[in-house]
Parts: structure tokens; sequence; C-alpha cells
């Protein structure tokens, strides 16, 4: 069994932890922003293919006292790094974390690629070349007070980048915040849902992925373990091929978006078709005031904009009144779920919360509020 290392948004350990469960992972144990776990390659490639709320799938291969710049080039020189890497093999090293001394990333990270190329020109006589953008190998080390990890990046590109959703608004839902938000309204996909301010359409993309049991990993062309020295190309060949056997041909109920922006319900269409369920949900154009509920019944979610620059939070007042007008008034039976970054603006709504949920888009601390209409 090896140990792995999942990063995630802060707040959404739980969720994390929930979802690693489900893919039968060993031995799982939430951290700051990560969950630890153990398991086999197979589990590797799987969590890689099948996780809706991860950013990264890291295997740590070593942790050393670390607390100056000497000490971290002899740590990562402890490694034999031709089990990992040979000088015809491109890499790059991202760095997070900090300490006292070790407190500049590019710094650090510089520290690591010398002390690599440094062991290769002793062995070899040549070292591999960097590739910032699309690395044979991407190490990661994260700094932690007086300690190292070393860990290889599975994942490559964070898997929040599904492939599917080239087109974005001006201040898009990230597809793994999107993904836990569902989960954490406790959506299931015999429920309708609908997002009446869907922008680039995240929130419906990602319910009707799950629903439809598409694994979000199948739009990506590239991981980064498929160029590691170990890769095994027919275990992933495979695993591809099950997922894809696995998944249904129709929604079981309504999933649905609009927005009052033309422009937004355009990107939404161009990502539903991206993402290959363009003929199973619709996205339209339509404003708050005229919306209806389409069933007696479901999820209504949505993530309006929080007025973060200066004098925008008094213009978006009326947007959530308005919001929680017509969730009194036209979605009776259904539940309600806003996320938002403004306590002031979440006033405005005028309905009693359920639930609160304390949860970051991006590095800003944002509250998912759940309402039931009666």
């Amino acid at each position: 069994m090896t140990s792995y290392f999942a990063t995630v948004a802060r707040g959404l350990e739980p969720v994390a932890v929930a979802e690693l469960e489900r893919l039968n992972a060993d031995n799982i144990q939430p951290d700051f922003a990560g969950v630890h776990f153990t398991g086999d390659r197979t589990l590797l490639y799987q969590v890689n293919l099948w996780a809706r709320t991860l950013f990264r799938v890291l295997v740590p291969i070593h942790q050393f006292v670390c607390t100056d710049a000497d000490q971290l080039y002899r740590g990562v020189q402890e490694i034999d790094w031709e089990i990992h890497l040979t000088p015809t093999m491109t890499f790059a090293v991202n760095c997070t974390g900090s300490n006292d001394v070790l407190n500049h990333s590019h710094f650090t990270a510089l520290q690591v690629k010398n002390a690599i190329v440094d062991q290769q020109r002793q062995r070899f006589g040549e070292r591999s070349d960097i590739d910032p953008k699309l690395p044979d190998l991407l190490i990661n080390l994260h700094i932690r007070q007086d300690q190292g990890i070393l860990s290889l990046d599975s994942s490559g590109t964070s898997l929040h980048r599904r492939g599917y959703r080239p087109a974005v608004g001006q201040a898009p839902l990230k597809e793994t915040l999107a993904a836990a938000l569902l989960d954490l309204a406790e959506w299931s996909p015999d429920l309708p849902l609908l997002d009446p301010m869907c922008g680039s359409g995240t929130l419906p993309l990602e319910a009707s992925l799950k629903a439809l049991k598409i694994a979000p990993g199948s739009f990506r062309e590239h991981f980064g373990f498929m160029t590691w020295r170990d890769f095994d190309p027919e275990l992933w060949q495979h695993l591809c091929h099950q997922a894809e056997i696995g998944e249904k041909s129709e929604l079981p109920a309504l999933i649905q978006g609009c927005d009052r922006n033309p422009k937004m319900v355009t990107q939404a269409q161009f990502n539903a078709v991206q993402c290959g369920v363009a003929d199973q949900l619709r996205f339209w154009e339509q404003d708050l005031n005229t919306l209806e509920a389409p069933a007696d019944r479901g999820i209504v979610i949505c993530n309006p904009p929080y007025g973060e620059r200066l004098g925008e939070a008094q213009k978006l007042g009326s947007l959530y009144k308005l919001l929680g007008d017509t969730f009194k008034q036209r979605f009776k039976g259904w539940t309600a779920f806003i996320l938002t970054g403004n306590r002031d603006l979440a006033k405005q709504i005028g309905l009693r919360t359920a639930r609160r949920t304390a949860v970051y888009n991006g590095a800003l601390p944002c509250t998912l509020l759940k309402y039931e209409l009666y």
C-alpha cells in the first residue's frame, strides 16, 4: 500500500473524506487543506479519474528536517532520483508553505532543482531539462515549520481543470467547488436542480456529470502519472473503459440553468456541448423577476456576486432581496442554497437560514446558506 495526500480547498476536508470513502481508499485521515489516505496504483488512477472535489493527488516520497537552504539541498539529495527521473526526462518543481528562512517559493524551488540536477551530473554526466508547462515529472515540496515533504504530483495540472470548460465568466466558480457545493446541499440526481444565476454553467454541468455517472477526469488528455517511469497504460485504459461503459444515457430528473446575461447563457450552452450533455440539460436567458419553479420540489442553488469592489455591495442589495422574494413566493416545496462572501448582502435575502456552512471560494471566506421554503 502506498501513502497519498489529496489537496482540497480549505473547509472542504470532510467532503473530500466522504468522496475518498466512496472511492474505497484506506486509512483516510483529514489534515489542513488536504486528506491523507493509502491504496494501490489502481486507486491512484481511480482517484484522479473520478474525484470531483480534489485539486491534486500527491505521492509523498521523503520527509526531512528542513530549516534552511543547506538542509533542503541535502534532504533532496538523499533521494535516489534515478528511480523517478532519467536525464532524458523533463521536470518542474512546485513549492508550498514556508518557514522563517525558506520563505520565497522561487528560491526554494531553485534549491530543489539544483540538488536534483547536481546528482544527475555526478552520476550520468548529463541532466534533465526544466519544463514548467508539461514536465514528465512534477515535484512538489511542502514546507511545514522545520519539516520538508517531497512528493510526486500524480495529477499534473489541478483536477479542477476538467478540460470541458474553455468558456468561463468573469468570476468563474471552480468545478471542484461546484461539485462540493452539490454534496453540501445533499443533492441527489433524482431531485430537480436549478441555478437561476448560472453564469458559464458550472453548477448544472457538474450536477449533470454526477447524475450521468461521467468521470470528471474523462475529459482530460493528460495526468502527471502518465509520464512516470512506472506508468501502466493497460491499467489506465481498462479503468477508462470501465468508466465509459458505466455512464448513464439519461438524467433521472431536470437539471437546468438560466441567467439574465445572454453572453453567459451562450457560454454555458457551449460548455454543455464540450461536456457532451447539451441534449440532457437546458440553459436559457431569463430574469429573476419572471422566474417560476419548473417542478413542485427540488434544489435551487446559486452563486451571486459578492460585491468585492468598493460601492458594488450597495448596488447588489436589491438583487439579494429579489432572490429571497423569488424563492419565498415561487419556490415553495424547494430547498434553496446561496453561496455568498458578504454577510451584509446575505441579510438582504430576508429568509431564515436552516443551516450555514463555511467554505472558501479561492482565498475568500464564504458561507453556503440553506433555506427551507414552505
